[in-house]
């Protein structure tokens, strides 16, 4: 999967991470990520969108990620709605 443009999902909601996914030039994921648990959390959200992105096929592209403390498991959705939308793809491989 290509990502051809900016995407957003995501909400600043409590429990819940904004993710905005570019177009990278770099042949890389550039995760920038904020949250206030970065020093207890910050390891295991990067790997969680760096694992997300690597299932879709997805080896480039800069990731903004906004923690408001979610779980695994949001994250996980966040990014790929996020991917999807940044694809412009109408096929889900849910």
């Amino acid at each position: 999967m290509e990502i051809k443009t900016r995407a957003v999902a995501g909400t600043s909601e409590s429990s819940d991470i904004t993710i905005i996914l570019e177009p990278s030039d770099s042949n890389e994921i550039n995760i920038n990520l904020t949250s206030s648990a970065e020093k207890q959390f910050g390891r295991q959200i990067r790997k969680v969108i760096n694992n997300t992105l690597m299932e879709l096929g997805i080896t480039r592209a800069n990731v903004t990620a906004i923690d408001f403390g979610a779980l695994d498991c949001v994250i996980k959705a966040r990014v790929q709605t996020a991917a999807y939308r940044a694809a412009e793809s109408k096929e889900y491989k849910w």
